[in-house]
This record gives structure tokens, C-alpha cells and sequence, in this order.
């Protein structure tokens, strides 16, 4: 489907973050069992079940505006997601792993508030008022994971990576002037 109207790119855009939606749902649970933090890995569960919430509300959007949306993958997610998993693969658990999960889950409710904005101001456009409504639910639940994101970065995990990477710099240097 060719994009040649707002409402076209309406449903584009609502597919792309259905998608990036499903995505993130699957990715979630993997993300929690990854971190170090018990109150990181609640985070990622909370998120959990709000982002099965929000693919009901694009349901509901679906529905009450009789679309079909299109067949399609979200690539950003999808890079997102396989930058999370290199971030499991390649840092050992701890407070370092922990950092850079946050950082990841950040760049994802970055891209899905970039979207849900655009969304949102789509759907006024349209004259769609009802379907705006949920879908400034979900940008304001987004905001919200990214604050408390941010809020566990700098109540700990960040100072604890540092401090960790520090004690480790100074562990190898001392290794090396043995040598």
C-alpha cells in the first residue's frame, strides 16, 4: 500500500508501532531475566504487562475506526531488540549489563514516544478524537517508563557501573605493573 493521504499514513504509522509493540512484548521478559537489579527487572515487567495494554488500546483504535492494519515489521524495534540481546550476549551481569539495558530501554520508549506523538497530533488531524485519547494514554505511559527509567539510572545503576569499572581498571593496572 502506497502512502497518499494523512489517513494512509495514519494507518502506516499505527502498524509500524503495533509491530514495534509486539515486538517489545516478546522482548521484555528476556530483558527482565537479564538484569541485575531486582528493581530493574520490576521495571521490565511492569512495562510488560502495560505494553499488552497498549497493543488492546490499537485493537480498540482498529476497531472503532474500522482499519486494517498493514502487514509489517518495525525495523527500529527490531534493531533496538537485537541490540538488547548483543548487551545480554556480550557484558557479564552486574551493574555494567544493568547500564546498558537502561540505555537500550531508553532509546526504545524514545522511538515509541516519537511515535505515539506523531499518533497522536495524526489522529486530531483526522478528527479521530476517541482513538487520540488512547493513544495519549499510551504516549503518557511511555513517558512515565522513561522517567522511571532514568530515575533507576541515576538512583544507582550508573554509579554502581562506574564504581564497578573503576574497581576493575585499577584491578587490571595493578595486574599489569606486576608484569
Amino acid at each position: 500500500m502506497s502512502i497518499k493521504s494523512m489517513q494512509d499514513l495514519f494507518i502506516h504509522e499505527l502498524s509500524d508501532i503495533y509491530s514495534a509493540e509486539k515486538q517489545l512484548a516478546k522482548a521484555l521478559p528476556r530483558l527482565s531475566r537479564a538484569a541485575d537489579n531486582q528493581e530493574l527487572s520490576k521495571a521490565f515487567d511492569k512495562h510488560l504487562e502495560e505494553t499488552r495494554g497498549q497493543i488492546e488500546r490499537i485493537d480498540q483504535v482498529v476497531d472503532q475506526l474500522d482499519l486494517r492494519l498493514k502487514r509489517m515489521k518495525c525495523q527500529g524495534m527490531e534493531g533496538l531488540v537485537d541490540e538488547a540481546r548483543e548487551i545480554i550476549e556480550t557484558i557479564p551481569q552486574g551493574a555494567l549489563r544493568d547500564a546498558a539495558l537502561i540505555a537500550g530501554a531508553q532509546k526504545a520508549e524514545h522511538y515509541e514516544i516519537a511515535s505515539y506523538g506523531t499518533l497522536c497530533a495524526l489522529a486530531k488531524q483526522l478528527g479521530h478524537q476517541d482513538a487520540a485519547k488512547l493513544l495519549s494514554q499510551t504516549l503518557e505511559e511511555e513517558k512515565a517508563t522513561d522517567k522511571r527509567l532514568t530515575e533507576l539510572a541515576e538512583q544507582g545503576a550508573n554509579q554502581e557501573a562506574a564504581q564497578a569499572s573503576r574497581g576493575g581498571e585499577r584491578h587490571a593496572a595493578a595486574s599489569e605493573a606486576r608484569h
